[in-house]
């Protein structure tokens, strides 16, 4: 990316050119994972956990991965589909952040003591969420270009941003120093979701319909899923933890009651 230039300053051509590439995903990536160990200081101090306590970050880290996962296997795929290079390029940079972020999440369950990381994010799953990944990869199965990228730059993007962002405001120090980086990526493939799906529905309103009924039916568990991180993580209730993600589709003027 350019050191003089900011890029909100560009063309839309221009700009879709520059915070779509590799050399601008390089440069963010390194900017903020630079002197860090799996997305933290190495010399952070870990924090002492009370025994319910950790069970309710243990259980929330592995519904985050489930988030994580689906995001990874779904990004993948939508690049056989993808209806420009662009876009596949921009999905190819979206699938090493999803993996990285999986990663430093299973990290972090390791650091609090889960030896088979796995099987554990198996038996703490979300039915909610599970039903959100279902469906995520039921429309990348179906090479459907608008759904998947509704349901995965949008709504889980958008989902995992604002529980990110508000679990790291109450976190202890190493677990939020994780959230705050990945925080960064889910912003940029937001944005990427927003720009590219606001573009089409300017050019084909009657596809508006459609996304419509998908963004209400993945709403509810979309909601459904913010209601128990909240819950669990003793958060002032769900609206709190939602806001930006309601804003979001309050942006692309979809329904979310």
């Amino acid at each position: 990316m350019s050191e003089t230039v900011e890029p909100h300053e560009l063309s839309q051509e221009d700009f879709l050119a520059e915070v779509h590439s590799f050399q601008f995903w390089l440069e963010a990536v390194d900017g903020y994972l630079g002197g860090t160990s799996f997305g933290c200081d190495p010399d952070l101090p870990e924090q002492t956990f009370a025994g319910e306590e950790l069970e309710f970050l243990i259980t929330t880290l592995c519904n985050y991965c489930i988030g994580e996962r689906a995001a990874l296997e779904a990004s993948s795929g939508m690049i056989r589909f993808a209806p420009d290079p662009e876009a596949a390029i921009f999905l190819a940079t979206q699938v090493v952040d999803e993996g990285r972020h999986l990663e430093v999440f299973v990290h972090r369950l390791k650091m609090l003591g889960v030896s088979d990381p796995w099987t554990e994010i198996d038996q703490r799953a979300n039915h909610s969420l599970l039903k959100f990944k279902d469906r995520l990869l039921e429309f990348v199965d179906q090479r459907d270009w608008e759904a998947s990228l509704l349901v995965q730059n949008v709504i889980l993007e958008a989902m995992e941003f604002s529980a990110f962002q508000a679990h790291a405001a109450s976190a202890d120090p190493i677990t939020a120093a994780v959230l705050t980086g990945v925080v960064k990526d889910e912003r940029r493939h937001m944005g990427f979701g927003e720009n590219d799906l606001g573009r089409k529905l300017l050019h084909a309103p009657h596809t508006r319909s459609r996304l419509n009924q998908i963004a209400r039916e993945l709403n509810t568990l979309a909601l459904s899923t913010f209601s128990e991180i909240a819950e669990s993580l003793g958060l002032q209730g769900e609206t709190d933890v939602s806001a930006n993600y309601l804003a979001t589709m309050d942006r692309l003027g979809f329904p979310h009651g």
